[in-house]
């Protein structure tokens, strides 16, 4: 969320910066709420002024011992409209606050002006997309073939958009979740915490999920409840109303969390196979930073999360998202988006962001300077979405027999160097 202060009294540049998101914002509407603040001010500050001027009177009076019921009386009216104004003031305040909940971030300077994905910019590429002699065949194909994923039942159990893995497929969502946390914890520094997977509505509103997207979560009926739509949500509420160190920052957290989301804004994308399910695995990245580090560590994170697809030898690139392409929160956003032959195309497989002081304000996470305590900046990224992982190991190292060469780097946690459709019975 953005400083009120700051917010009202620089309404033409908001609105300028914002403009680039495609938003236009109800400038009338703020202009009339701060004019009726400002008046409501000014009245007060006008009484207090012939409030204390007439309590002078009053002494005076007294001391002369002439009757002051009549300026008492003046003097209380004067109280009570003071009162009044301090309840406007503060409900003028809170229907901006309300306003501001619902506007996103402003994009930072770097980032490029769009209107969709089709303006986003790619800043580099690893790999070159898989060369096969055969016809490449989706994951939706692929793991049914190979008895490893199965749709149909999981229909039958739930409803669409769910999936149940099997045997090798099981495991091998395993080991990557298993991979990735190693790696972060081991190589890139990170501290593995393991949240609930359920929080109330002040975690969301504090990464920016409420008000605005309600309609995106699974709700638990008659409680303060939500099922997590990623790991983001409690682990960077982990210091909600808290001041850190300063001199410990940057804090570098992991988690693996299942997440639910209800897709309610995805208009028919990607229904075929496990890109977007209503249930999905992922490992999360988050930090918490000073101000003037977070953008290098918003660099350094996306390339932890890079690394995933580096030691599984997954073509990627990188590409940075345009003002109308962005998330609400964001000031700058990554998207890594790996190769899949069987679909022809990049995927989106982790998306990182520098929130800047947006969910620190909502969520209220300072740290302890020099001389004071600040917001503290806050960035998390997919380290990486582990489903869409499984897709891409199953589509590129697909082999024309119709089996899966499993990748290296994870063969010690899957105790199998091959997926067959044998495979998945032992």
């Amino acid at each position: 969320m953005h400083d009120l202060g700051v917010f009202r009294a620089n309404l033409d540049t908001f609105a300028a910066r914002l403009g680039t998101r495609g938003l236009t914002l109800p400038l009338d509407e703020f202009r009339a709420l701060d004019q009726r603040r400002r008046a409501a001010i000014t009245e007060s500050e006008q009484l207090r002024a012939e409030q204390n001027a007439m309590s002078r009177e009053i002494a005076k009076l007294r001391k002369d011992g002439v009757d002051t019921t009549d300026a008492q009386q003046r003097s209380r009216a004067m109280s009570d409209r003071i009162t009044e104004l301090a309840k406007d003031v503060d409900a003028t305040d809170s229907s901006f606050k309300e306003m501001l909940a619902g506007i996103p971030n402003v994009p930072h300077e770097s980032v490029p002006v769009g209107k969709s994905a089709d303006d986003n910019v790619e800043v580099r590429r690893v790999g070159q997309p898989t060369a096969m002699d055969f016809e490449p065949k989706a994951h939706w194909d692929l793991g049914p073939e190979l008895g490893i994923l199965d749709f149909d039942r999981a229909a039958k159990i739930t409803g669409a958009r769910f999936a149940v893995y099997m045997g090798l497929g099981a495991k091998l969502e395993r080991a990557l979740i298993n991979f990735m946390l190693d790696v972060h914890t081991e190589h890139h520094g990170y501290t593995e915490v393991l949240p609930p997977f359920i929080v109330n509505s002040a975690s969301l509103y504090g990464t920016g999920n409420l008000p605005k997207f309600g309609a995106d979560l699974f709700k638990l009926e008659n409680t303060d409840y939500w099922l997590i739509p990623t790991a983001e949500v409690p682990v960077t509420n982990l210091y909600r109303d808290e001041v850190l160190t300063g001199d410990k920052l940057p804090i570098k957290l992991c988690a693996y969390t299942p997440c639910f989301r209800s897709e309610a804004g995805s208009y028919g994308r990607d229904v075929r196979g496990i890109i977007r399910q209503h249930q999905f695995q992922k490992v999360e990245l988050v930090k918490f930073t000073r101000p003037e580090q977070s953008y290098e560590e918003h660099e350094k994170l996306t390339g932890d999360a890079e690394d995933i697809l580096i030691r599984l030898g997954l073509p990627f690139r990188t590409v940075v998202l345009c003002t109308g392409d962005m998330g609400f929160s964001s000031a700058k956003t990554f998207d890594i988006e790996v190769w899949l032959p069987g679909q022809n195309g990049f995927k989106e497989i982790s998306s990182c962001s520098n929130f800047e002081a947006f969910q620190a304000r909502r969520a209220n996470i300072r740290f302890k300077g020099a001389k004071k305590a600040e917001l503290a900046h806050t960035i998390n990224g997919s380290g990486l979405a582990v489903g869409r992982t499984w897709v891409a190991i199953l589509e590129n190292y697909q082999q024309k027999d119709g089996s899966v060469v499993v990748p290296e780097a994870l063969r010690k946690y899957l105790n199998a160097e091959r997926i067959t459709p044998q495979a998945q019975l032992t």
